[in-house]
This record gives C-alpha cells, structure tokens and sequence, in this order.
C-alpha cells in the first residue's frame, strides 16, 4: 500500500483493540495535535476553574426498546455558572458540544464561550461526546470497539440524543425552562452543532458550526479538496519550499533503498526509533504537513515556520537535509521526532467512527499537488474496515439522514439560526459552507483564518480580522436572542 494512503486509512498497532482505521487523513480536532502534548502555541491556556463535574445517568440506546437498550452510562459534563445571569431572567445557555476526544482539555482551549459569557450572562455548559472521556460505558475505549453490541450504539445520531436528554436536564434542574440555548462546537463537534439544531430545533436556539466539513460526504466535495489546500498554503508561504517537498518523496524512497538507507534517514531525521521502512517517515512528514496547514494560525503560522526551516538551509545541503531543517522548525522542542502514531482514546474511537458513518473521501489525483498522487479507494476503506471491525461502512448515510446534497435549496426552505464560520487556509474549508444559504443560515469566513480558530481563546496578539469574524458571530447569536426575547414577551401577553 502507497505510504500516505497507508497513513490514513489503516494504522496497525500492536493488538486487534488498538488496530485504528482512519476514514479522514488527519483528526477533526480544534487543536493541533502534533503540538497539544507540548503546549505549543498555547500559551494562552488556563487551567480548569470555574466549573462544575457532573454526571448525568444517560441511556444507552435512544431509539429502541429492547431491554438492553435502557441500560445506562454516566456521562461526563461541567457547568460554569460564574456569569450566569440565573432563570428568572432567562438568562441563555451556551453549550459546547464534545466531540471526539475528552472534554476536560478542551474547555480552557475553546475560549469563545468564556470570552463572551459576561456580555450575554450565559451560563456555559460543555457536554463530552458518549464513549469519551469518562463517559463511556465500559470504563475503556479499547473495551467499547471490540465489544460488537456496545460500539453499535456509538454514533453521532446517540450523540445528539444525548445532548438533548443532558441539555432538557439542566433547563429542569435549574427551572431554566424559558432559557435560550446555543449550541457550539468544533470540527466534528460543529457538524454536531449544526446537525443538532437542524434534527432538535425546539431546544437549541440556534448553534455556531465552526469548521464544520458537512459537505465532505458522498461526492459533494471533490477528494483532492483537503490537499489541495494544504498545497496552496504552503505555495503561498514559499514557492521553492513547495517544490522542495514536492521533489523530497522521490529521494525519500531513492535513499531507503540504498545500503543502510534506513539509518542514514533515522540519523538525518532524528527519529526516536530506526525507521522501518519509508513509509513510516513519508506518513509522518505527509501528517506534519497537512496538520500544519490544517492549524496554519497567527502569529506563527507554522506552514510559514516550517518554510523558513526549509530555505533557511544551507544550499550546500541536500534536499533532505533541507526537509529535516523544517521538521526541527515546526518542533524546535523535541529532542528525537516519534514518527510512529501513538494510540488514543481519539484514535480509537474515531477508527470506529470512520468504519461505520463518518465516512470522509479524502485522496489526491491533482498533478499540481505537492504530494503523490494517491487517489481515494472506498473499496480499500471497506476492505479494510472489514477486517479490523467486520463491518462494512456506510458512505451515504450521512448524506441520507443529515441531508447535505441541494443544501442551499433545501435549508433556506426549513433552516434557520446557524452560523457556518470557517477559515480558508484550514483544509476541511473545503467541504464547509462557505456562502449564505439564507438570511438565518449564515457563512462567516476569513481568508487568512485556520481550523476553529474563531472559537479558540482571545488573545492580545490576535489581528484584524480575526477579531471581526469574532464580532460578527457576536452579533448574530445577539440578534437571535434579541428576537427570542422579543417573541417570548408577546407569547406572555
């Protein structure tokens, strides 16, 4: 198998439970990680405070009746009550809705509602997605994926459920029941978000989908979008940098075939272990790449750091040297380079998901790509996926219960109070909504902007334009409150 191929559609580890199929080259996480573990670029980070764990006893199987359908599991969520401006004001609620990772990390990352739960009082609620985190129910991922009765009930169709039962609990606990609600989330959280006010309208008031790829199923976006964007954003960066990755793969594989070739490429890119083949170190330059371009945020801008890396070098220095130069500049911290994917709860989980519904054709054809061609193969991924889980994917379901064809004729018909906010130089931009479907469903964009940024923590450094898409969000989510307000005072006249 071709090695970026290789990379993100099947990714053996060590034993059948760890063994992760991967539906979508790299993660749809708001955080970038490659540098999460580190702290990287985030030093805006805060710790945890100001919040409140609880545990809400949640059903396992929403739509059925059988008696182990009303088993349940305690799910994971955290209130944070500090600017709330309580029920008998009806004040609103803002809720983060998880995805697929634990929630604990992200809260302090994903800003927007901190940032903005002062101006409106809202309370902020943050709900992990089933099966993450602590919110799973058998205690272990690795538990859930092999067990073939409870993975079936991990899916996003449970996962709005859930949110549902969660968000009409605390409106009951707290007698918050005229309290509007917005819903936010990120990535695979803001599909979450825009799916879940389109299939649950009567709680959520509207939702902020912030990189939200929807169109990124069937055929409704071409499979070179992602790499292409990824090759833009660094064509623009450097146009030599470009072609020296462009021309990098080729010697990659010339020097892994020479007589101890492999440990010269282990030396050259200080590995934490020997390479075992070329591959191995093409899959981590193709992830480091496109996570790059992926969370190609100010004021670093790694595609531009890592450009600098590469024309920086020496011209007495090969190709490769050139290549390794880069790597050390988006990782100036890391003392060897672990090229090897590391196993996750989000690397588990999201193998299954990408096996069953999330099913992401994402492939390169395009000669003008910095990267080998490696054209999208649904026949491998089911093959694959077969294997690993003994389940065949199905690639149009999302289309056929989230809808995604004819959007704009269709959501302008029924759809309303969403915000579709992207950034152009983020990859899965290019299975966004990026035009205005109707004055209620609105895109938001910047050209300059990457994945989630908008709803990632405010800083000081923070340009222009950023702070405008920020504003404009603002101001819609104010105006449906306004308007909410407005209608729920007539209804009580």
């Amino acid at each position: 198998m071709t090695p970026v191929v290789f990379q993100w559609l099947l990714l053996f580890v060590t034993t059948f439970f760890t063994t992760t199929i991967l539906g979508a080259p790299h993660g749809l996480s708001p955080i970038d990680p490659f540098l999460r573990d580190s702290n990287v670029g985030f030093a805006n980070v805060k710790p945890l405070k100001d919040v409140e764990t609880f545990f809400y006893n949640q059903t396992l199987d929403h739509f059925n009746y059988n008696p182990q359908s009303y088993a349940t599991f305690p799910q994971r969520y955290y209130i944070n009550s500090k600017w709330w401006g309580g029920a008998n004001k009806n004040a609103p609620i803002f809720a983060y809705l998880g995805a697929e990772g634990p929630l604990d990390r992200d809260i302090p990352i994903i800003g927007f509602l901190t940032d903005n739960a002062p101006r409106f009082k809202a309370l902020l609620v943050y709900i992990e997605h089933r099966f993450y985190g602590e919110s799973n129910p058998v205690g272990s991922m690795a538990e859930s994926v092999k067990n073939k009765t409870i993975r079936g009930y991990f899916n996003s169709a449970q996962a709005l459920a859930d949110y549902a039962e969660v968000l009409l609990h605390v409106k009951n606990k707290l007698r918050a029941h005229h309290s509007p609600i917005i819903v936010i989330g990120g990535s695979y959280g803001g599909m979450l978000a825009s799916w879940f006010r389109l299939k649950y309208p009567h709680i959520a008031l509207g939702a902020l989908a912030s990189s939200a790829p929807i169109l990124y199923f069937d055929k409704l976006t071409p499979q070179d979008g992602y790499y292409s964007i990824v090759t833009k954003d660094f064509k623009e960066a450097s146009e030599n940098c470009y072609m020296t990755i462009k021309k990098s793969w080729n010697e990659i594989d010339r020097v892994a075939s020479m007589p101890n070739g492999l440990s010269i490429l282990s030396k050259k890119f200080y590995t934490c272990s020997p390479l075992k083949n070329s591959d191995e170190l093409k899959g981590y330059l193709d992830s480091m790449y496109a996570y790059a371009a992926q969370y190609n945020a100010p004021p670093t801008y790694p595609t531009t750091r890592i450009c600098e890396g590469i024309d920086g070098a020496s011209n007495a220095t090969d190709i490769l040297d050139r290549i390794s130069d880069g790597v050390i500049a988006y990782q100036p911290f890391s003392p060897c380079h672990n090229t090897t994917r590391g196993v996750s709860q989000t690397s588990i989980g999201w193998g299954w998901q990408t096996c069953s519904e999330m099913v992401i054709p994402i492939g390169i054809t395009s000669n003008v790509s910095m990267f080998p061609s490696q054209p999208y193969n649904l026949q491998e991924v089911i093959d694959n996926c077969k294997s690993v889980y003994g389940v065949t994917p199905r690639p149009h379901w999302a289309t056929t219960y989230y809808g995604g064809y004819d959007i704009k004729l269709v959501l302008s018909k029924f759809g309303s109070n969403i915000i579709f906010s992207n950034g152009l130089r983020d990859p899965y931009s290019s299975g966004g909504v990026l035009e205005n479907i109707s004055d209620e469903v609105l895109a938001v964009y910047t050209t300059n902007g990457s994945h989630c940024l908008d709803i990632l923590a405010s800083s000081k450094t923070d340009p222009d334009w950023l702070i405008k898409q920020r504003n404009d969000e603002v101001k819609i989510i104010r105006r449906w409150l306004t308007k909410y307000y407005h209608d729920l005072r007539l209804l009580k006249q």
